[in-house]
């Protein structure tokens, strides 16, 4: 499974001294670009290839909360793969505690920038995808990796 860790700021952070609700889909946000950026090497690759995605739904859970530097780590994989869209599953879990702190389905389709229209997802980014990245770890936190 895809892992990807960062920091909680400051700024993330409301009056009651816990990640403010709207930030989860930046997090989720920042964690999937990552996400495509080691599944397909930039994100300028689908866009040279006339495809790009856009989100159609996104639906985040919140079960317990995360504070100010508190390290969370986003775990990713892939749902439903379907004609012309896909799932990305993904689970926030805070490290040193794996407590869950939320979980997320996002859903894309996939479309074709020159015409703005929808269209198949290509079997090498089904395959792509339906690989994933299993035990590809990147880390925006700055906290020592080798004690992981």
């Amino acid at each position: 499974m895809f892992r990807f860790r960062f920091r909680v700021r400051y700024g993330e952070c409301d009056a009651q001294s816990v990640v403010f609700n709207a930030r989860y889909a930046d997090y989720v946000d920042i964690a999937v670009n990552e996400y495509i950026r080691t599944l397909f090497g930039d994100y300028q690759r689908l866009l040279d290839q006339d495809l790009d995605i856009q989100v159609v739904s996104l639906n985040l859970n919140y079960r317990a909360p995360a504070r100010f530097d508190d390290v969370l780590e986003a775990r990713i994989q892939a749902g439903r793969i379907g004609n012309t869209s896909f799932t990305l599953h993904l689970e926030f879990y805070r490290l040193g505690d794996e407590m869950l702190v939320a979980d997320a389905d996002i859903t894309y389709v996939l479309i074709q920038p020159s015409i703005m229209a929808k269209t198949p997802v290509p079997e090498s980014i089904r395959e792509l995808l339906e690989r994933g990245a299993p035990g590809v770890l990147i880390s925006h936190a700055g906290e020592d990796q080798a004690t992981d």
